[in-house]
């Protein structure tokens, strides 16, 4: 068993791989917004980040698995930290593969397609992203005042979406663009949609963490029962 002076390490050394995986994400949905809006060059950093990402998302899982195996009984906020930080890192890992897919449809796009949607992508992803790292934030910090917030104000988002949906829908009534590049202009703006998505996830989560239920699926969520959500 370890003892209380490591185990307190290895929290804290969790909380700071979180903190720098979410703000990674943050940054790629940034920068994939601006890859979405014409922004030739924005997106390289996002496409050769995968890496980083894949480390990242290694080290918390391993160390999850090192703190349940090491530390028994986990009780407790200990427990839902570690239990929902194992399940956070899944919804980091899909943000980081959507800002990828969105980074690698643009990166060969012409510009004066995205012409109708650049404010349009740009908004979304710093929307998108400012949710990302407050819901990060409230998680590590359990404010559950802020991850509300958050899970609230994806309903901005779906608006933008419902607001960019129109926009293609015109297009295709005008004929412009090509036909092919539609589909892929509605698919960066749901990316972006789905995620807000995720970070009301990690919202969620966050309430976990400091109450021991959660928002988004209600009720009571022990450890036992949380792959039946």
């Amino acid at each position: 068993m370890a003892t209380r002076v490591e185990f307190t390490r290895q929290l804290s050394d969790m909380e700071g791989l979180l903190a720098r995986f979410a703000e990674k994400s943050a940054t790629d949905v940034r920068a994939a917004g601006l890859a979405a809006s014409g922004d030739r060059g924005a997106e390289t950093g996002v496409l050769k980040g995968r890496k980083s990402a894949d480390r990242l998302r290694q080290e918390i899982e391993s160390l999850c698995l090192d703190i349940m195996l090491m530390q028994q009984p986990l009780i407790g906020e200990d427990l839902r930290f570690v239990s929902a930080s194992f399940r956070l890192v899944s919804d980091l890992a899909q943000i980081d593969s959507m800002t990828r897919d969105v980074a690698f449809v643009f990166s060969e796009m012409p510009s004066d397609v995205t012409t109708r949607l650049s404010d349009s992508f740009v908004h979304m992803s710093e929307h998108a992203a400012k949710m990302v790292d407050d819901s990060i934030e409230a998680f590590l910090t359990k404010n559950v005042e802020l991850a509300q917030k958050v899970i609230a104000s994806d309903d901005v988002l779906d608006k933008m979406y419902a607001a960019a949906e129109a926009v293609v829908v015109e297009l295709i009534r005008q004929g412009q663009p090509s036909p092919g590049s539609l589909p892929e202009l509605l698919m960066a703006a749901k990316y972006f949609e789905r995620i807000g998505d995720q970070a009301q996830r990690i919202a969620d989560w966050a309430v976990f963490r400091a109450t021991g239920e959660r928002i988004l699926t209600g009720g009571d969520h022990s450890a036992a029962n949380m792959d039946g959500e």
